[in-house]
Parts: structure tokens; sequence; C-alpha cells
């Protein structure tokens, strides 16, 4: 768009500026602020500054309430009214879409295709433009006016004696005496049943346990030119008949097949008019019948309910049931063995095929049982099987039972469409010898190649009906590459993306809606994404920038900040140390100015890291053949007593390598996991460590119940201290009392959530403050016994920072505390809600958990991105820990993209080159030094200049 456009839309607005003025939201300091509109705005500054609570609790909360005042009075009540941020005014606002990265759909039906509307339009044009295929021969399927139909019955059968038939039933059961009563009443008197031509007789049946074929007869003719007219009346009457299908029966030959719609000519196969919903797998016209769409099905395997086979059934060999107990099925099972002359006590793999068949799938015969109650007489009942009971269960039982039942349960590939999710009709309709599931698993990159140049594959009737269809696809394929996720498939589910893949996609399809004069408000678009793809996505908030909207992004890349149009610095602090402006400007001012922030920009302070590159223990963990996914044969080894970084460019394999292949098998060593890994040959050294531990960045708890102080455990050892108090004991409250989870001491309105729950019916469900505890949690009775004057309520309301002081004394619990103060979560309160937590605080606050266990010093960590969400000098302070753990013996094995704690490791394995089917290599191993040497390297080229 051309700036004098741009111009034009500021003006419109009335603003040049928007202007905060008195924003006192969580730790903000009755703060005013304003900057340039229609600009790229970032906002930093240390963890818990505050940058959230100005950009999404006031900017976008202020301008969705805006929004919603908007709605007549009536709506209004419907939504109730949103509460006005703790702002004394905002000028200059446009209306706000935020862009954040927890509301990414959990639903397996969610993927990227549907998601960017791409599927969308390639459903369209499969309907419009496919070309249907047999599934039986793999012909391509004809349509035929009756012209053609009659032009082809005088042209091929000329002289030739046939019988016109019309389809009435297709392949199924049934004795049709109704049928053939009504078909005589219509003056037909011969009908074809299952390929024999009958007269119709009275009370004419067929066996109703069969399946039938029948054809009515509608003539018999010698086809001949000068009779075309009788012929067509003929061939118009089996048409209706036989809705649109029509068969003729030459003398002594094989039957020919017609119709107006699509058929094989051969099979007489036909396939119902293509709409888009067919090539839909959340439509039953579309999806597979047996895995209802999902490309998987769960089931209950042999393996599942027998893991080792050289147990007996008494010695718990048969897991669901666990080890002998004098109750009824075991006495079953023991009849059932008697008939094989085998006991309780035989192992598994020594009981024949036969006889565990009709343990786990039962039998007809029925099962002999002596009765307890009645002694002297027997019980004979069917055995059903254990995997049929365990499915029974799964489909019938309460949540608790199905639960059970999911740890006997594996997820396989659906045998009927092998993941394609869709019906075998619907995966038989090609354009240009591609079905729509080929297309849905190629990554964006060569999705975009194959669409490139696809009219010159297509015929001209095609080409018509795809030209504004395909114009689409390519404008959205667009969007995609420019934010640097052109390794991303169309059917990958939305769930197993990352905070910032999620984010980018919801901003790749916001460029494609093109609207003007909007706030987009993004939170740490860069996250997941490689050094090299961060120059895509500056360039894409740019565009949107000058399309004439104005963009903030909370963010503490470096790059970002740089690019931008203005900079603004919340702190200095965290918490109640923070939420104040610290500096702000254009990118040249700001540079100048003394703040922590501008410092680290401009190089004048620096993460520090050791030269003296750890050699480890000289021991090694090493995973050979890896082959899942995009992984070409790979050969991992892993320095123990090492910080390892797992680097690469966006979808070079990392997360492949290690959460789906690595972890699941190291899980399954240590902790019996059911999760299967990915494809590998064989795994050595796991001798040498006696545990893992992943730290993600899933929340610690999806509700308001879930704390730091209960994640980490810290919350029963504060419990025993109450309890212990002389008031507590005075008045007979034990630990139990303390507890916000179960009655008692808690306050009952709102069950100890603090919260209250309102449910919204067209917007996400609210949580307001208990207006009888006032979000305290627990009753007045409770709330009476305090340490050191401090109630239970007061304590979870303290920040770590405080809690730290005030448990000086309280070894068991200052432990915990501390450990959460050392991995910068100092301004945290130990009771703030779980939903309020960022993904990087979250996992911070899992690995101060683990911190604050006794290590033996023989663990691995594995750790994702943990720079998520930090500032320099949180990276700084995070870092401090990971080499605490290392230095203990222990092993920490981080996926990152941050070159800050790159350089900071002990080795590097580097996958790549490129992300989706160019990469899944390792194209450099060792030190930081090695690999910034290593040319084929992407991260090595970025790495260099860091180690200057």
């Amino acid at each position: 768009m051309p700036s004098s456009s741009v111009k034009k839309i500021q003006d419109l607005s009335g603003h040049d500026y928007i202007e905060i003025i008195g924003a006192r939201e969580h730790n903000l300091k009755n703060i005013s602020v304003s900057f340039p509109r229609n600009k790229l705005v970032v906002l930093t500054g240390i963890s818990g500054s505050g940058k959230s609570s100005l950009a999404f609790d006031t900017i976008y909360a202020e301008g969705q309430r805006r929004y919603m005042e908007s709605f007549s009075a009536y709506a209004r009540s419907f939504i109730g009214n949103l509460e006005r941020p703790d702002v004394d005014k905002i000028n200059g606002l446009s209306p706000v879409i935020s862009i954040e990265q927890k509301t990414t759909s959990r639903n397996p039906r969610s993927t990227v295709g549907t998601v960017t509307e791409i599927y969308d339009f390639m459903r369209l044009l499969y309907a419009r433009a496919g070309e249907a295929f047999s599934y039986l021969t793999g012909d391509k399927m004809v349509r035929q006016s009756e012209e053609q139909i009659l032009d082809a019955i005088i042209n091929n059968f000329s002289g030739k004696k046939l019988v016109v038939l019309a389809p009435v039933i297709k392949g199924r059961k049934g004795h049709y005496r109704e049928l053939f009563v009504q078909i005589r009443k219509q003056g037909y008197t011969k009908v074809r049943v299952d390929g024999e031509l009958q007269d119709i007789t009275p009370k004419m049946q067929l066996d109703r346990f069969k399946i039938h074929d029948i054809e009515v007869v509608i003539d018999r003719i010698v086809p001949d030119a000068k009779d075309r007219f009788r012929i067509g009346q003929s061939v118009n009457t089996a048409l209706k008949e036989g809705k649109g299908v029509i068969m003729l029966l030459p003398e002594n030959g094989k039957v020919q097949h017609f119709s107006k719609f699509l058929m094989d000519p051969k099979t007489g196969l036909s396939y119902d008019e293509p709409a888009p919903n067919n090539f839909s797998f959340n439509s039953p016209y579309g999806a597979c019948p047996t895995c209802n769409g999902l490309g998987e099905i769960e089931e209950i395997t042999e393996e599942s309910v027998i893991p080792d086979k050289k147990l007996s059934i008494s010695r718990g060999g048969i897991l669901p049931l666990g080890e002998y107990r004098d109750i009824w099925i075991f006495k079953k099972i023991e009849a059932i063995l008697k008939r094989y002359k085998l006991t309780l006590t035989t192992p598994i793999k020594d009981i024949p095929k036969e006889a565990l068949k009709v343990l786990l799938y039962g039998d007809d015969v029925p099962v002999a049982v002596a009765s307890v109650k009645y002694p002297g007489t027997e019980w004979n009942t069917k055995f059903e099987g254990i995997v049929n009971f365990l499915q029974k269960q799964k489909d019938e039982g309460s949540d608790a039972i199905r639960k059970w039942v999911d740890d006997f349960t594996i997820t396989k590939v659906c045998p009927e469409c092998r993941g394609a999710r869709l019906k075998k009709e619907s995966l038989h309709f090609k354009i240009a010898d591609k079905n729509i599931a080929e297309l849905a698993n190629l990554n964006i990159s060569d999705l975009k190649k194959w669409f490139d140049g696809l009219e010159s594959r297509l015929s001209d009737k095609q080409n018509q009906i795809a030209v504004e269809v395909l114009k689409e696809i390519r404008k959205r394929i667009g969007f995609l590459l420019d934010v640097g996720l052109d390794y991303l498939h169309l059917n990958r589910p939305l769930r197993t993306l990352s905070g910032g893949e999620a984010q980018r996609i919801r901003l790749a399809t916001q460029i494609g809606t093109q609207l003007v004069g909007v706030l987009y408000i993004l939170d740490e678009p860069s996250i997941g994404l490689h050094a090299r793809d961060n120059v895509k996505l500056i360039k894409a908030l740019k565009d949107l920038r000058d399309l004439g909207n104005s963009v903030i992004v909370v963010e503490h890349d470096k790059e970002m900040m740089l690019e931008s149009d203005y900079i603004i610095d919340v702190g200095p602090g965290a918490g109640r140390h923070g939420g104040n402006i610290v500096a702000e400007g254009d990118p040249e001012t700001f540079l100048k100015i003394d703040s922590t922030t501008a410092k680290y920009l401009s190089g004048k302070i620096g993460i520090k890291y050791s030269k003296e590159r750890r050699k480890g223990s000289g021991e090694k963990l090493e995973l050979m053949g890896a082959t899942g996914n995009n992984l070409k044969n790979v050969d991992l080894q892993i320095n123990l007593g090492t910080l390892t970084c797992i680097t690469g460019v966006s979808g070079s394999g990392k997360s492949t390598l290690i959460h789906e292949t690595l972890f699941p098998i190291l899980n399954q060593h240590f902790f019996n996991s059911r999760k299967e890994a990915l494809a590998y040959k064989k795994i050595e050294g796991l001798k040498l460590i006696d545990k893992v531990i992943e730290v993600d960045q899933s929340p610690i708890g999806r509700t308001p119940r879930s704390n730091p102080a209960t994640y980490t455990g810290v919350f029963t050892d504060i419990r025993d201290l109450f309890a212990q108090m002389p008031e507590a004991k005075i008045r007979g409250y034990k630990t139990g009392r303390f507890s916000f989870n179960v009655k008692g001491g808690r306050c009952e309105t709102c069950e100890g959530a603090g919260l209250r729950l309102i449910e919204m019916e067209f917007l996400p469900d609210v949580h307001v403050p208990c207006e009888t505890c006032k979000g305290k949690r627990y009753n007045r009775e409770t709330l009476e016994v305090r340490f050191k004057g401090k109630s239970i309520s007061d304590v979870l309301d303290m920040t770590v920072e405080e809690a730290v002081n005030f448990f000086e004394n309280q070894p068991r619990i200052l432990r915990k505390i501390q450990t959460l103060s050392e991995v910068g979560l100092g301004y945290i309160s130990l009771g703030q809600h779980a939903t309020t937590l960022s993904g990087g605080e979250a996992q911070r606050v899992k690995l101060a958990t683990e911190l604050s266990k006794r290590d033996t010093g023989k663990t691995l960590y594995i750790l994702d991105e943990p720079t998520t969400g930090l500032h320099f000098q949180d990276i700084s302070h995070l870092l401090d820990v990971l080499q605490k753990l290392v230095d203990k013996g222990n092993t920490v094995l981080v996926i990152e993209h941050n070159m800050d704690v790159i350089k900071s490791s002990d080795y590097i394995v580097d996958l790549g080159p490129e992300g989706g089917s160019g990469g899944g290599r390792i194209i450099a191993k060792g030190t930081p030094e090695e690999v910034s040497k290593n040319p084929a390297s992407f991260t090595g080229k970025f790495l260099k200049p860091e180690l200057k």
C-alpha cells in the first residue's frame, strides 16, 4: 500500500498516537505512556515487570470492553459486562485483535489446513475439478447423458439382442415380497435376480438372510438407428426406475453398465456426485468410517495387556487383573485353563495360542465355576474375554474406569484409511495424479511447488473452474511461507504445535484478512523460530504495519527490537519492583539510554560464558538409527556430564529426535511409560543414568486450584507448620483444615478456588473473585490461625522473594522456595493461579521443583526452549542454574534457538540443513567454536559473531 494511503488512514482516526494515562493494572505503578500509531512497537522488560499487564490486561482489555459496549443492551444482557481495566484513560485506541500463545485448540480435528482455510479451498477444488477413479479397477469413472447412452447402444450393439435392465436392489439382504408386488403392478413381468432371469410369480419372495441383486427387465431390443425413438423411450424408463443407472445384458455376453452419474463401466461401481463435504474428515460424508476421520484408532492389544510373558497369571502376568486374588474372574480363568490341562502358575509363554485367544477374546463355550454360596452347585456362564471386557468398560464405564483402561490402550494408524482420514471413495478423486490426502501430507514449501504451474497439468474445463480457488490457495500458502512455517504440513494437528508456531499461523491468517486500521497485540511470536527465519517474521509484521495497522509486540528478541519503530522498556525489576516505564524511544534513541535492556542491546553488558568447555564424564548415551518422521537414520551421541544443545532451523527434526524418540525410550525404561518411541535401531548407555526428567512448557495445572506452592510440594510443609501452631492445636485443627481443596477450612461459596466461574454465552468463560471470602479461599475461623502474624491466605499472597525472608528459619520450606527464587521467579506469588502463568514461567516452576529434590548426579534433564519469555538478565540466571546441575555430574539436554544458551553450552548437535523433508540429518556437532566454523550449519553462521 502506498505511503499516501497510509497517511490518509492516520488522518481519519484523528490521532497520531495511542496514549495511556494512569494504568494501575496488577503491578503497574500508575504509569502514563504514549507511542505512535501505525508503527511496529516492541514492549520489553524482564519477566514479571508488567509488559503483559500493560499490553493485554490494559490495552487489549479496554479495546475488548469498548467493542462490547457497542452491542445493544439486549445482546449485552446475555454476555454480561466486562470489567473496566484499572486505567484512567486511553486515547487513540483502534479495534484490538490479540494473537496470544494460549488460545490453541486441543481438538485432534483442528489441523493447520482447517485453521488456515487452505484445506477448505482444496476441498472445493477437488469437488468441482477432481477426476474420479474406481477403487476396484483403478479406471477413470465416466458419467454420460441420456443421448450419449443412446448413441453408445446403437453404435456398439447394432443388430444384437439386448435385455434392458434397471437395477433396483444392489447387495442387500431381504425377502422383497412387497417389491415384487410393486414391480408387477407397474406392468413389468420379468426380473433378473442374482444374475438369473425369472418371471414374476404371485407371492414371489427370496431368502431373507442372503445378499441379493435385483434388476427389473424393462425391454428386449435389437438396436437399429431407425428404432432410435423406441429405444430412447426404453432407456429413459430404465434410467428412471434405476435412479440414473442402466444395465444392458447382451445374449451370451457380459453385462454393460451406463450411468448419468460417476460410474466404472467395467464393474458398475458408482459414486455420489462430489460435494466439498465429501472431502472433509469432520463430516460423516467424507470421514473414514473406521476411525471417524481421526486417522488413528485406539486398540487394546495382547502386548499392552500382557507385557511380560515370562510371568504366570497368578504372579500378575495379565496386567489389568494384577496378582491372584480369591475372586470370580480368576476362578473362571482357572476353569478355562483346566480344559487345556494348565494352571494359574503356568508361565504365559507356555500357554498355547488357542487357550490365550479364549482368555483374551472369550468364546461361546459355557465355563463351570463352583458356587461359594451354594456348595455342590456350579454356575455355567460364558466368558467374554479380558480384551472385550476392557473395551466394554472403555465404551460404557465411568471417567475413572475409562482412565484406567487407557493404560492398556495403544494408538495405531487406522488400518482402513492408513492415516488419510477419508473414505476410500474420496481418496480416489485425483487432480494431476494426486488425491487430497497426499497434498495434505506435503509440507508447505512442497505444496507451493505442486500448485506452481498446476494449470499446465489441467484440462481447459478444469482450468476454468479452478482459477479463483487456486488464487485463494496460493495467497494463503504465501502467508504461511512469509512467517517461516514452510516445514509444517496441512494434516498437522494444531495441538502438536508450539505456542510460537500456533501464533504465527494465526498471524498468517490475519495478514490474509487484509484488515486496515486495527491494533494487533502479539505475545512473543519469535518462540521456536531459528535466527535464520526471524527475518521472515519481522517482514510479516512490517507488512501488517504497512497495510495501515498498529502492531504491539511483547518480545525479548534482539533483532525484533532493533528492527522496530519504537521500544518501550518496562521495569526495572519484576513483580512489585517493576511496573514503571524505564526507557522508551525509537531504537537509535533507546540504545543511548542507561537501562539494563539498552545495555544488553548495545553490547555494553552481555551474558558471560566460560570458554573452557566441559569434556564430561567420558561416558556416552548413544541412540542409533533414528528414522521417525523426517529423520534420516540419525545417530545421536550425548556426552554425559555436559550441557548439550540440540539446535537447527524450525522443522529440522529436533523435537522428533528428542521428544518423540529419545525421551519415550528413556521414560519406558525407567518408569514403564506406555508411550511408544518412533522408529530407531538401538540405544546404548542406559545403565549410566538413573532417571530422566523432562521439563516442558505445558501448564502446571488447567484450573485456578493449581499454583506454584501446590506444584512444588512446599504447600504441604506450610500446612504442617500451621497445624503445629498453638491456636490450631487448641481448636483441634489438623493439616487438612488448611487445604483449600477439601471441606472444613475452605470457603464453601467458591469451594476454595478464591474465584467463581461465570459462564459466558458467546465468549470464553470468565473467573471473578468470590464475593464471600474476597479471593482469600478460606473461612474466617481458619484465617484466625497465624504464624508470625500472617494467616495461610497471607502466605499464599506472598511473592517468592518475601517468602524466602519470611521462612528463613524453616529449612524444609526454605529449600523449596529458594529454588523458585534461583530460577528467576522471585516475583510470582506462591498462590498465583496456574492459569495465569506463561509457558516459560510454568517451565521454570517445574525446573525449580526438580532442583529442590535430592539429586544423584546421574540424572538426564531434557528442556525444550527454556528461554521462552525470558529477558537477557533472566537467561543469565537460568544458565547459572543449569550449569550448577551439570557441575553436580548431571547431564542437561536443551533444545534451543537462543544464541546466549547455545554459546554457553559444552557441546552442540545441529540438525538440518532445512526444515521438513529437507532436514532430519546431523549437519554439525562439537563445541560451539567447532560448530561456528562449519559452513554447512546455519546455526554456526549466527553463532560466529556471538562468540567474538
